[in-house]
């Protein structure tokens, strides 16, 4: 989830009810015993043209952006504790005083247990996206599916804010993405998700009950995957 979904449309910083709804979702499915491994961006703190327009360097802005992510973690956890779901925090930059490092194998042992893991810090690098994390931990978690919220309910055959005629696409292939050029995440987390054969579904994170549809590979948004 971008951190865009923390905080009010067109707002900065974090709005509590999305937190909450977002939490609620997380609550389901965990209860519904799905193993969730929660990639958070920290966009709602940290904004790349903010970072331009005050002269940051590229690479000391992704840093900032990686400890934003963590705050959002730290409210999402929070958020889920209140609901009783046990939950970890891990981080792949060094802030052991307030979560875990991320280590693969610990990562799977708390998904194992139920814990609703949620990953923060990036990859430890500049130059990643968020995208990419979600790509990259999907893969190493062997996680069955990538679910990317986002403000658009799905991909469009073409850009919906300037054709009228898009039309949205329920299902497709990597290679008829690829084909009609389409910008459905960086690509580099397009390509791993492709070559690992991780599927994706993006839908609208104001979608109701959208993430826990989504994860349980109900009709919602459009999925992306390799054919059978």
């Amino acid at each position: 989830m971008s951190g865009e979904g923390f905080a009010r449309e067109g707002e900065t910083g974090l709005d509590t009810e999305r937190v909450k709804h977002l939490a609620a979702q997380l609550n389901e499915l965990a209860a519904a015993g799905v193993q969730v491994a929660c990639v958070i961006g920290g966009g709602n703190i940290l904004r790349g043209k903010q970072s331009e327009s005050l002269g940051i360097a590229r690479a000391t802005a992704d840093y900032m952006g990686m400890l934003a992510t963590v705050i959002n973690g730290l409210a999402l956890s929070d958020a889920l504790e209140a609901h009783g779901v046990q939950t970890r925090v891990m981080s792949a930059i060094d802030v052991h005083k307030v979560c875990e490092p991320f280590i693969r194998r610990r990562a799977l042992r708390h998904l194992e247990k139920g814990r609703v893991v949620i990953l923060v810090g990036g990859l430890g690098s500049p130059y990643f996206t968020t995208d990419t994390t979600a790509a990259q931990r999907g893969i190493e978690l062997d996680c069955t599916r990538l679910v990317k919220a986002t403000m658009v309910d799905g991909v469009y055959d073409k850009d919906p804010r300037i054709h009228q005629d898009a039309v949205r696409q329920s299902r497709m292939t990597f290679d008829q993405v690829l084909a009609m050029q389409l910008q459905v995440m960086d690509q580099t987390a397009f390509t791993l998700c492709r070559e690992n054969n991780l599927p994706i579904v993006v839908f609208d994170m104001n979608a109701d009950r959208g993430l826990i549809l989504a994860a349980q590979g109900e009709p919602i948004g459009t999925l992306i995957e390799n054919p059978s």
